[in-house]
């Protein structure tokens, strides 16, 4: 498949202490053929900039975008509250809490400001969902969608098949 010829996730993140989480989002986004942007947004040290991101992402032609936040992690709900793209909140896992402390601010959002939301750190189900989403769109995306989940099925019965004959 041909990558889209425009970025159509953004992957954002509060500092780049979470670069080496977001990253993996990149890197399936990469194996999807899916063009991507990636940039600090940080909701408390640069409101404004987080303000213009997230309105000015749908006149940039964005479709989805993935918030990576650890501790407080208001920046997936803040971009959701100024733009209608789906918005998929990565939890960033802390020192203090291990995480628990991002996963319920950002899944305790208010009606009518939905974040999607992944397990703590796992940047890569947001870019699987976001190839889901997308490949409502876009047919060549929903194929690979669906070739990876094959690839995943198989994977699982191999080592199904493997732990079966070698007991363990």
């Amino acid at each position: 498949m041909m990558p889209m010829p425009r970025p159509l996730v953004g992957i954002i993140m509060g500092s780049d202490s979470d670069l080496p989480v977001l990253k993996e989002a990149a890197v399936v986004l990469e194996d999807f053929g899916i063009e991507y942007e990636i940039t600090i947004v940080s909701a408390h040290r640069t409101p404004e900039r987080m303000f213009r991101y997230a309105k000015e992402a749908e006149g940039r032609e964005l479709e989805v975008i993935i918030a990576g936040a650890g501790g407080s992690a208001h920046l997936p709900g803040m971009v959701a509250s100024l733009t209608p793209l789906p918005v998929i909140g990565v939890p960033i896992k802390t020192a203090a809490l291990h995480g628990v402390d991002s996963l319920l601010s950002i899944l305790q959002m208010p009606t009518g400001v939905p974040v999607m939301t992944v397990a703590i750190d796992n940047a890569k189900n947001a870019a699987i969902a976001a190839a889901e989403i997308l490949g409502l769109k876009y047919p060549a995306i929903r194929e690979k969608v669906v070739e990876y989940k094959v690839k995943l099925r198989k994977e699982v019965e191999k080592k199904a098949e493997n732990l079966e004959k070698e007991r363990y």
